[in-house]
């Protein structure tokens, strides 16, 4: 991999800040895993060279504080990393979905750069499991492949900041107090540019999401788990469902995540669903932690009935031509610099009412392929997906989790991941299974289970 440009000082994006601010409030609360499942043993040694390179590479990265009103933190390269994990006692099949769950469960430090964390372990049939798990502090998932390619493409060199990924972290400004000072006067003239843009799209709207219903919660333990699934599909038979309902793939993926809250109870019959879909802007050699967008759309289910991918379809297009535009984009979106000068404790005040997606669908396509084989190990298969962490189980029903389902493919099989975040509609992941299992056959497809 060849870098052709560095980033000298490489502030914190809106999507860094937030995440940042929403960690100090919440700690580890969700997190970003990529994940490999072998037929075959790896080597240790393998595993403990493709971490050494990870710790000079894009992840790699800790947050320094400006120490100047409306000045952005700005990344520098980290100064510790979590050693790899290696779980010697061999992993069984009914146990996959439990071990790579367990990996989620680990302390992130942004301010040190303690922000990933390689793991693995052996499997009962004589394979291996290797997980990585990442702070969305500090990456998205298309800077999580990025730096996992780089720091593949590299194992068999000496790790080395200074010609892989880790050059684009950045570096301290030379002169730090002129250069913040500058940044602060950037930073509240974008405040000004977006309050007027915000105030010209006032009348802009975003589809609305279902407030959760108010019935009996179900007697669960003061701590919960999230339900989560991974399941193998036929790319040509998913293709095909989707063709013959006149969709997409992407449109049969959202159809499925829709139709699995549907039946859930979550949302009632004709309800129009928000389904948000994240949208990545990252562009070669680009230096920001965060670089996606999210495009929300409305979904609307009705009972028995497939959800209607032509309208899925529709609405992907106009959202993603109104998001071009500055005066068709929602208000909210113009005020992320406010955001970013926000207090802590005036974000906190907002956390309180703060809602997660009812619905969240990401498809990665094919793009976690490029990192499917490590020193010649090529994985049966690759799992890329947000895990929401195990919390209190009152804080999973204030802040209204639903849905997530995640999309990857080979090319001929598709991983997709599943994840049930609302107590009182996905208690278990049985529950959750049967309700998928219901949607997948609705639809003529044939689903395996991990």
């Amino acid at each position: 991999m060849t870098l052709t440009t560095s980033a000298p000082v490489n502030r914190l994006t809106a999507d860094d800040d937030l995440f940042l601010k929403l960690h100090s409030l919440y700690g580890n609360a969700l997190v970003n895993q990529l994940a490999w499942r072998f037929d075959e043993p790896v080597d240790r040694d393998v595993l403990a060279r493709f971490h050494a390179q990870l710790a000079q590479g894009f992840l790699a990265r800790r947050v320094h504080n400006a120490r100047l009103p409306f000045a952005r933190p700005y990344w520098l390269p980290a100064t510790a990393s979590l050693p790899l994990g290696w779980d010697s006692a061999p992993v069984a099949d009914d146990e996959i979905l439990d071990w790579y769950f367990a990996q989620s469960r680990v302390d992130f430090e942004p301010e040190t750069g303690q922000v990933w964390r390689l793991s693995a372990a052996p499997t009962t049939s004589g394979g291996t499991l290797v997980s990585l798990v990442t702070s969305h502090v500090a990456s998205d998932g298309g800077a999580v492949l990025f730096a996992v390619g780089d720091a593949l493409s590299r194992l068999g060199e000496s790790p080395d900041r200074a010609t892989g990924s880790g050059t684009l972290v950045g570096i301290p400004p030379r002169n730090s107090l002129s250069a913040n000072v500058i940044d602060a006067g950037h930073q509240l003239r974008a405040v000004a540019k977006g309050i007027r843009a915000a105030i010209a799209a006032r009348a802009v709207t975003e589809p609305d999401r279902n407030p959760r219903p108010d019935t009996p919660p179900l007697p669960l333990p003061p701590r919960w788990s999230p339900a989560d699934l991974v399941v193998q599909l036929d790319l040509a038979e998913w293709n095909a469902a989707a063709a013959t309902h006149s969709g997409t793939t992407n449109g049969l993926l959202i159809a499925l995540g829709a139709g699995i809250l549907g039946r859930s109870g979550r949302v009632g019959d004709t309800a129009d669903i928000r389904v948000d879909i994240p949208n990545s802007m990252r562009t070669t050699d680009d230096p920001r932690a965060n670089a996606t967008t999210g495009l929300p759309i409305s979904v609307t289910y009705r009972a028995g009935e497939p959800i209607d991918l032509a309208a899925v379809r529709a609405a992907v297009k106009r959202a993603a031509t109104a998001y071009r535009d500055p005066a068709t984009t929602p208000a909210l979106q113009h005020l992320q610099p406010v955001q970013m000068i926000l207090p802590r404790f005036v974000l906190r005040h907002f956390a309180r009412t703060a809602k997660a997606p009812e619905c969240l669908c990401t498809n990665l396509g094919e793009t976690a392929q490029g990192v499917s084989t490590i020193a010649g190990h090529k994985a049966s298969a690759v799992l890329m997906r947000p895990v929401v962490c195990t919390n209190d189980t009152e804080m999973f029903r204030r802040v209204e989790v639903g849905v997530n389902l995640s999309f990857a493919t080979d090319g001929h099989t598709i991983t997709l991941a599943i994840t049930g975040a609302d107590p009182d509609r996905f208690p278990t992941r049985t529950a959750l299974r049967t309700l998928a299992t219901a949607e997948f056959e609705s639809w003529g497809l044939t689903a395996h289970f991990w």
